[in-house]
């Protein structure tokens, strides 16, 4: 096995281990810190295996951290939402 799914797996097992600690923050900071560790991580998983290994280790990252995925998704499409004035 390559040093980045290495890596990948280290931190699936690190975020399934910091979610089931209790946490007063609902897990906000742990999940902070998964993010900016495993995008490097992703990048060095794509740059290894390519894009199809790399989408694949994504989308398990972003199955793991639902909800910042959630609100970030419901962000961009209220930040995206074009206003049109008052109501005609």
């Amino acid at each position: 096995m390559s040093t980045s799914i290495i890596l990948a797996c280290i931190w699936a097992v690190v975020a399934n281990v910091l979610a089931m600690t209790p946490s007063k923050d609902n897990h906000w900071r742990n999940a902070y810190v998964l993010i900016a560790l495993g995008i490097p991580i992703v990048g060095f998983v794509t740059a290894q295996h390519g894009p199809w290994i790399g989408l694949l280790i994504l989308a398990a990252g972003c199955s793991i951290l639902r909800w910042p995925v959630y609100f970030l998704a419901r962000w961009l499409r209220r930040s995206t939402r074009i206003s049109r004035g008052p109501a005609e």
